[in-house]
């Protein structure tokens, strides 16, 4: 028997619009023969089922269902497209886990702890995961750029915690740009990242969980036409994203071999992608990102056609590695 599959995208953070993207490509290559795939929009607003004319039916709640001319549907399982808040940062799959309905992520722990960045790499730094050195804030602390730039440097990247999509991160070049990009990143979340410029070559890659085993996807190139990997650079084109990368075999295999442990070590599950900076041979750790882009601007999807994977099964995989 087909699955009811609920794909739920949107959220209540920047990312809406490009998660409701990625959703919509999701909903167009989950394989009709073994699924029947339901749009979900959970917006601030309202969390409704969206159907095949785009007439919107509101979402029950209570049992994460939905009726339609007097039909109700239950969905067997959930494929989380949602970036940021409350799908990435694991709120929305507590819910889920607490109404028994198996999700394509990680539990909602390691979605929290991904999420953070701080608390990613708190955990990771003991296993000898390389970082950048870094200053963490709450609105309200005290600043003292000189203490800040002291230890991080200049230039250095001011980020929030808790966003994704290069929302309300800068580049810091003078210590008098600390305070208004300060002001930027609070704009997007309550705690700030502040981390030192290192000088490489970034690259990005997929980790998924292929038939019950971690699999590491082709390594991509980011070269960004602007001063960083910004939003425009992201999904505006203002960017190369060079797949398979342009590194030596030996740097490949570093990188791929910090990705397999990070995913390992953090106990994770689903689709994933991780960032990183190539500082000579050694993988400095960026980022997670456990509800990756799905878009067609996306780098997990090149990622996959370069492994000879199509979107069918690369969803088919967070599905059926996950459901009952």
């Amino acid at each position: 028997m087909k699955k009811n599959i609920a794909i739920v995208m949107g959220g209540y953070s920047s990312e809406a619009g490009i998660s409701l993207k990625s959703g919509q490509v999701v909903y167009e290559n989950l394989d009709r023969e073994k699924y029947i795939p339901h749009r979900v929009h959970i917006l601030k607003d309202k969390w409704v089922y969206v159907d095949e004319s785009d007439r919107e039916h509101p979402i029950n709640m209570e049992d994460f269902s939905t009726t339609v001319n007097g039909y109700k549907t239950r969905f067997d399982f959930v494929f989380n497209a949602i970036h940021g808040h409350p799908g990435e940062d694991g709120t929305l799959l507590a819910y889920f886990d607490l109404l028994g309905l198996p999700h394509s992520s990680a539990s909602f722990y390691q979605m929290a702890v991904a999420f953070n960045k701080r608390d990613c790499l708190s955990l990771l730094k003991p296993y000898g995961v390389h970082t950048a050195k870094s200053v963490y804030l709450n609105q309200g602390d005290e600043i003292d750029p000189d203490s800040i730039t002291g230890h991080t440097g200049l230039p250095c990247f001011v980020k929030p915690n808790r966003a994704g999509s290069s929302f309300g991160i800068s580049k810091v070049y003078k210590k008098e740009e600390l305070a208004p990009a300060l002001e930027k990143a609070f704009k997007e979340d309550s705690q700030i990242l502040i981390e030192e410029f290192l000088d490489g070559t970034e690259v990005s890659v997929g980790v998924i969980t292929w038939n019950g085993k971690i699999k590491v996807m082709p390594i991509t190139e980011i070269v960004t036409e602007n001063d960083f990997f910004d939003y425009e650079a992201k999904y505006l084109g203002e960017s190369q994203e060079i797949t398979p990368a342009r590194i030596s075999e030996e740097q490949r295999k570093n990188v791929r071999k910090e990705a397999e442990r990070i995913y390992a070590t953090l106990q994770l599950k689903g689709l994933s992608r991780i960032d990183f900076m190539l500082v000579g041979n050694i993988p400095y750790f960026i980022e997670l990102n456990m509800v990756p882009g799905l878009s067609a601007e996306s780098i997990l999807p090149k990622q996959a056609e370069e492994a000879g994977m199509s979107l069918t099964e690369l969803f088919e995989s967070a599905i059926e590695g996950n459901i009952n």
